[in-house]
This record gives C-alpha cells, sequence and structure tokens, in this order.
C-alpha cells in the first residue's frame, strides 16, 4: 500500500507533519480529514528500490518493519496501557516515540480505526504484513480477559527472545562466511588469472601433461572464455530449484532434506523446536485456546514436515485426544518434548513445561551453532589449503619435471 505524507494543522492550529498509508491520494486525504487535520500538502512518498529491494521486498526498504522494532513499540504500548492511560492516548504517545515510518503510520491507521469505534484486535489484523496472527490472537484474549498489559509485555519478550536467537546464529555464521567468501576469491583469481599465464608455458612444452593437470588447465579455460555459460546455467538451476521448492511435494522434500543434515540440521530441528514450544506456551498464558493456538504455531515452525505433525495434534485436539501422540509418531521431534508436553498435559501445567522445554532448546541450540562454528573454521581452513595444494601440485610438478630433463 503506497505512504503519503502530509503536513497541515490541526484544531489547535499546531503544525502537524506525517504520514499516513492509502489505496489512493484520495483516501490517504479522507484519512487525514478524520484525524482533525487541516491538510496543506499531500504527496506519495517515492522509495527507491534496488535489486535487493525487488527480489527481497520483506528485507529491504525503508517501509519495511522489523521484529526488533515491533517489540520496542509493544513494551512501550505495554507500559502506557499499564500506567491506566486511555487506549486512544496511548496509541498517539506510540505515533510520536516510534522512529520506523511504517511502524508510524500503522499506528496511526490503528488509533483511527479505533476511534471510530472498533476493538484493538479488529484494527490490528487490517494490517497483517504488520501484526501476525499470534499477535493479534494474544491481544483479542488480552482485551477479553483485561490482562492487556501483562499480555503486551509477554509479545514483547516472546519477539525480543526470538531476535535474540536469531542474531547467535547470524553472528555465529559471519566468519565462516568471510572464509568462504575470501577462500572462494582466492580460487577464482588463481583459475582466471595465474593458471592461464602458466597454461602458455605447458602448450609450448609440446608435452603430455598429466591427467590432473590437465583437467584443472580445461577447467581454468572453460572459466575464463565461457564464464557467461556458468552463471546462466547457475541462475537456470537455482530458478528451477525454487520453482520445484514452492510445489507442496517440493517444500516438503526441502525442509526434509534441511532436518536431515549432518549437524546443520539439528541445529534447524532445535530452532523449530524452541519457536514451536515458546508460542505455544506464549499464546496458552495469553488465553489463546488451545486449538487456535495449534493452528497458529503451525505456521511459525516454519517447516513443512514439522507443521504436518502440529496439524494432526491440532486436528487430535478437535476429537478429543491427547497432542503428544501424533507429535510422538511423527517421529520429527525429540522425545523431550514430548515427554514434557505429556507431563504437561495430565498435570494441567502445559504452559510452564512448554517454557521450560523453550529455554532448554534455546541452550541446544547455542551450544550447537558454538560447536558447529568451532568445527567449520578448521575445516574451512583445511579444504582451503588442500585445494590450494592440489593446484600447485598440478601446476608445478610438470614444471620440474621440465627442470630435471633440462
Amino acid at each position: 500500500m503506497p505512504l503519503y505524507e502530509y503536513t497541515g494543522s490541526d484544531r489547535s492550529g499546531a503544525n502537524v507533519r506525517n504520514s499516513v498509508d492509502a489505496e489512493s491520494i484520495k483516501a490517504a486525504k479522507a484519512k487525514v480529514k478524520k484525524l482533525g487535520v487541516m491538510i496543506l500538502s499531500i504527496e506519495e512518498k517515492k522509495v527507491a528500490k534496488g535489486i535487493g529491494a525487488k527480489l527481497f521486498p520483506t528485507l529491504s526498504g525503508s517501509g519495511s518493519v522489523n521484529v526488533r522494532q515491533l517489540s520496542v513499540s509493544t513494551r512501550q504500548f505495554a507500559s502506557l496501557i499499564k500506567a491506566n492511560i486511555p487506549l486512544v492516548d496511548a496509541l498517539s504517545a506510540l505515533v510520536d516515540q516510534t522512529d520506523s515510518q511504517k511502524l508510524r503510520s500503522t499506528w496511526a491507521d490503528v488509533r483511527q480505526q479505533v476511534n471510530e469505534g472498533i476493538s484493538l484486535r479488529e484494527a490490528l489484523a487490517r494490517h497483517p504484513k504488520v501484526f501476525a496472527p499470534f499477535f493479534i490472537n494474544m491481544v483479542e484474549s488480552g482485551e477479553a480477559s483485561g490482562t492487556l498489559p501483562l499480555v503486551l509485555q509477554r509479545l514483547a519478550d516472546f519477539m525480543e527472545s526470538q531476535v535474540k536467537l536469531r542474531q547467535k546464529i547470524s553472528s555465529a555464521m559471519t566468519y565462516p562466511l568471510i572464509m568462504a567468501l575470501i577462500g572462494g576469491g582466492l580460487m577464482l583469481g588463481i583459475f582466471t588469472f595465474v593458471i592461464p599465464k602458466i597454461a602458455v608455458i605447458f602448450t609450448n612444452m609440446n608435452k603430455k601433461l598429466p591427467w590432473y593437470t590437465e583437467a584443472i588447465m580445461n577447467f581454468s579455460f572453460f572459466l575464463t572464455n565461457y564464464w557467461w555459460a556458468l552463471i546462466i546455467g547457475a541462475f537456470a538451476i537455482v530458478f528451477f530449484v525454487r520453482q520445484y521448492y514452492s510445489t507442496p511435494t517440493g517444500k516438503v522434500k526441502k525442509d526434509q532434506l534441511m532436518l536431515n543434515l549432518p549437524i546443520f540440521g539439528d541445529i534447524v530441528r532445535a530452532v523449530a523446536v524452541t519457536r514451536f514450544a515458546r508460542t505455544l506456551s506464549t499464546l496458552l498464558i495469553g488465553g489463546v485456546p488451545l486449538v487456535t493456538a495449534l493452528g497458529i504455531v503451525k505456521s511459525v515452525v516454519d517447516n513443512e514436515v514439522l507443521a504436518r505433525a502440529v496439524a494432526e495434534a491440532r486436528d487430535n485436539i478437535t476429537e478429543g485426544q491427547s497432542i503428544s501422540e501424533p507429535l510422538k509418531r511423527s517421529g520429527q521431534f525429540p522425545s523431550l518434548l514430548i515427554h514434557m508436553i505429556s507431563i504437561g498435559e495430565r498435570t494441567g501445567e502445559l504452559s510452564p513445561m512448554l517454557e521450560m522445554v523453550a529455554e532448554n532448546f534455546e541452550d541446544q541450540v547455542n551450544s550447537k551453532v558454538e560447536r558447529m562454528t568451532s568445527l567449520l573454521e578448521p575445516m574451512m581452513i583445511v579444504f582451503m589449503g588442500l585445494s590450494v595444494g592440489i593446484i600447485v601440485m598440478a601446476v608445478f610438478v610438470p614444471l620440474l619435471q621440465l627442470q630435471q630433463i633440462k
């Protein structure tokens, strides 16, 4: 939805400068007038979009809302409501305090809708790109039970825990990624600049070369002369693989492959279990019914194989059965999770048990990521050393043989 910037004056005569999202400039003017603002100027905000913004619109662009921004804003919202500030005034304070332009305009629209008499839950639901289903359902539960400040606080805690988890994984992978880029750049330089010059010497030798030397020379020739074919081939492979993985069957295959990868698969599973347990615990504490909560959690685990097991568990609940059995039958969830859920179901303490599981697996994620990083670093150094060593041997052994003949 386009974003429109406007300037004007409110009923007290004070200058106003803000933004609002709307389908058209006419709709934007109507929204601004409902806020009691006399418009002096209004125009659509133009956001320059590079290749990254076009390919990954949710990851780039000045109008996007990230989880950290939303968690900070949600915590502020909780504090304002806890201080018994009226809902509309609390939303006005959020509009003033929020740095993100997109989030500011979202809160402004929510304030307008609430001011017109609709519930906070309905107002939030009109912005599905900003507020996830679990956020909206928890707010609805908080409104109904009168525990909105507590629910908002728990939502902020949940989002911050997810941000920290993502940051830990990203920071742990930074060094191996840099090493891979340096190694790739080094190998590319050797094959495109060094080996072609040595190939000229071998051609003048007019002597049969070892098979491994010929293989390296041929690859270097192909890389320097037909690099465009490699690029086209790489893009074609990526395109067709992504197309296949976008199908239901392909998505299941991809997610199963991710779970089965050595070392990395354990981390993927642990992260999914952490999300499952913490999200379900947060929803249950917020008063969301179990069946509804499982339906929301199904999309949070972000793995089709695990999501199908969660969907089966939800169906079991509607039929009066337990959650733990279908999760156990799937063979995809750790025994600790199954055991803790089973105990929670019997004792009526499902939410605390899930929170304990989430903390346990979050610790496991940290330790697994550290172990993977500690393994990757020496492995990459050894791989780079072996690669360079093989190339040096393939190139210089024939040269040494030539010197001996002379």
